[in-house]
């Protein structure tokens, strides 16, 4: 009998987006729209992989919590990066980014 419970490796998932984040990193362009926005994004796009693994040894359960939300903050910020790049077209042909 298959399971049908579905896997749920929060931390493969993020180390998988953050591979996403570098690969689109390195696409974008040698300018100084694009490199700053290579800085913030490689910045707060591989922030949520490594805050959960701090995550995993948090020393309470507000200690968890809190570092929960900051890795939510980073990814929020991950997204509007993400919606600048798509929007200015600054990586072409532009891939599709769901975002939604």
């Amino acid at each position: 009998m298959m399971s049908t419970e579905r896997v749920y490796d929060l931390e493969e998932r993020l180390i998988e987006f953050a591979s996403k984040i570098v690969d689109t990193v390195e696409s974008l362009p040698n300018s100084k729209a694009g490199n700053y926005i290579t800085g913030q994004l490689i910045r707060c796009g591989l922030a949520p992989a490594l805050l959960y693994g701090e995550v995993q040894s948090a020393e309470s359960r507000n200690d968890f919590i809190h570092k929960m939300k900051i890795a939510i903050k980073e990814l929020k910020e991950t997204r509007v990066c993400l919606k600048l790049i798509a929007r200015k077209e600054m990586i072409k042909p532009t891939p599709p980014l769901n975002l939604e």
